[in-house]
């Protein structure tokens, strides 16, 4: 059950690039984020309330929570959403290749795990894969400015690992819904306040389609992906669950030509299975 309920996180969290890319044509990013996270809450309330989500706060963790609600989903989705305005849905998802070695060095440098030469050597592999893809990328229809946004998606995936390693620390303690619950709530005052700044832009309008999306968004994905994802790190290592997020770059690519018309250059699949390359090589060890 939890490497179904991680492959079907993968799918969810896949599908969010294509739904992004295309609700951003009709709502500002800050107002679409706000609102997923507004709506996850609320999908959340009624089993708070029927006492389904247990709760037992232990002193001292109040720095480690905030931290994890803070890597994701505030800065996470901040990075996330600015990059698919520059960037391609099927660029940013090769880039999630690298969190499983990102989760690596991380691994390494709060947790004292050891890894070998190859877990390095990955790394290295993958970083260079990443690298080609951002310098060579071309401005085109759905990428403007695909250097910038690669480097966000990059961002955003420093800003992941950390979220797993942290969710990992906690769920020992914590139920898998409890833990969701902080970050939504994290998410509904870190982009409610971003909507009262300048940067804010309210919707003048609600469009039907685009608006079922962002209840997808909040329902679906950061509800469920969130959920799923949180339970099965709790059940297995964090570097096996790691592995299943190479899903998220196949199903992006898959989606975004199926859904966008996008397109991986000969080149672009060049860099994207350098970056895989490195990612076969730093958890061979683990087959």
């Amino acid at each position: 059950m939890p490497y179904l309920a991680l492959t079907l996180a993968m799918f969810l969290w896949s599908s969010a690039f294509i739904v992004l890319k295309y609700v951003f044509q009709f709502y500002h990013p800050l107002a679409v984020l706000f609102a997923r996270m507004a709506i996850a809450t609320l999908c959340l309330l009624p089993l708070a309330m029927g006492g389904r989500i247990a709760w037992h706060y232990r002193k001292g963790d109040w720095p480690w929570l905030l931290a994890m609600g803070l890597c994701e989903p505030c800065l996470y989705f901040l990075f996330e959403a600015n990059a698919l305005l520059h960037t391609s849905a099927s660029q940013a998802g090769v880039i999630t290749a690298t969190l499983p070695m990102m989760m690596a060095v991380g691994a390494a440098l709060f947790l004292h795990e050891r890894q070998p030469r190859q877990v390095w050597l990955g790394i290295a592999l993958s970083f260079a894969g990443v690298i080609w893809l951002s310098m060579d990328s071309q401005a085109g229809p759905g990428a403007p400015d695909p250097l910038l946004g690669n480097a966000l998606e990059f961002c955003a995936m420093i800003c992941a690992s950390g979220y797993v390693l942290i969710a990992k620390r906690l769920s020992v303690r914590y139920s898998p819904l409890a833990l969701t619950g902080v970050q939504t709530l994290a998410g509904c005052a870190w982009f409610g306040l971003a909507m009262l700044t300048p940067w804010g832009v309210w919707p003048d309008k609600l469009l039907l389609v685009p608006s079922l999306w962002v209840l997808y968004l909040g329902a679906a994905i950061t509800l469920g992906a969130y959920g799923l994802y949180t339970w099965a790190v709790s059940r297995i290592p964090v570097a096996r669950a790691g592995a299943f997020n190479n899903l998220i770059p196949v199903f992006t690519v898959a989606m975004a030509w199926l859904l966008l018309g996008e397109k991986l250059q000969a080149w672009q699949g060049a860099a994207g299975a350098l970056v895989f390359a490195g990612v076969w090589l730093s958890q061979r060890r683990q087959a």
